[in-house]
């Protein structure tokens, strides 16, 4: 009596770890992650086409992003918005996408029509749009290796310290820090006042500023 309880108590002690190591096996399972997907990660890209002045229509730029977001997905891309300087022939794009590389088989598949630049960028924080406004574009030539996220955010709430004074809402910006330039999207009456804001504020002035139509 006391051996059948013996041996019925030994396989259930037995029995039971293994179960609890099977259902340990399955938790790891379901919990492992395999490292390819790391590479999934989405980072934040502008991407710039110089088409030449006066050889880009808005409405054309708004086709070919149609297409653009058809194709994205292929890709693990997603476009979030574009800007487009008519008079310059300039064209930039907003988006997250794993590299720069799956941004451009997006473009190439879904219209051909290539980036001369992309650039890696750190995004600020978005304030809202004034309704009946204009769009700027301001880009700031600061050197490669020459600014930090952290330096624009200072300068940014400067920006923002002063902009009331000439009419202007700074919406947000981007910093490539490899390449030492930052974009500035603002809404102004004009872009004197864009540039006047921040000479007062900090001093930084942009190596030039475009009027744009913004789409996404």
């Amino acid at each position: 009596m006391k051996t059948t309880f013996i041996v019925t108590a030994l396989f259930t002690i037995v029995n039971g770890s293994s179960a609890l190591s099977v259902q340990s096996n399955i938790a790891q399972v379901k919990n492992f992650k395999p490292s390819h997907q790391k590479q999934t990660a989405k980072n934040l890209y502008i991407d710039v086409h110089h088409f030449g002045p006066g050889k880009v229509k808005y409405e054309d730029v708004a086709k070919a992003h149609a297409k653009d977001l058809a194709t994205q997905s292929k890709f693990g891309v997603n476009f979030i918005r574009f800007w487009v300087d008519e008079e310059r022939g300039n064209v930039y794009c907003l988006a997250q996408a794993p590299n720069k590389q799956s941004i451009k088989k997006t473009h190439a598949k879904a219209h051909g029509l290539m980036p001369d630049d992309i650039y890696l960028v750190k995004s600020g924080s978005e304030a809202a749009l004034k309704t009946g406004e204009n769009f700027y574009l301001d880009v700031h030539k600061l050197g490669a290796g020459k600014v930090t996220a952290e330096a624009v955010a200072g300068a940014h709430q400067k920006d923002l310290a002063t902009e009331p004074k000439y009419g202007v809402n700074f919406v947000n910006y981007w910093v490539s820090e490899k390449e030492g330039l930052v974009f500035c999207l603002s809404q102004a009456p004009d872009s004197t006042s864009v540039i006047n804001t921040h000479k007062e504020a900090h001093g930084l002035l942009p190596a030039y500023v475009e009027r744009i139509r913004q789409g996404q």
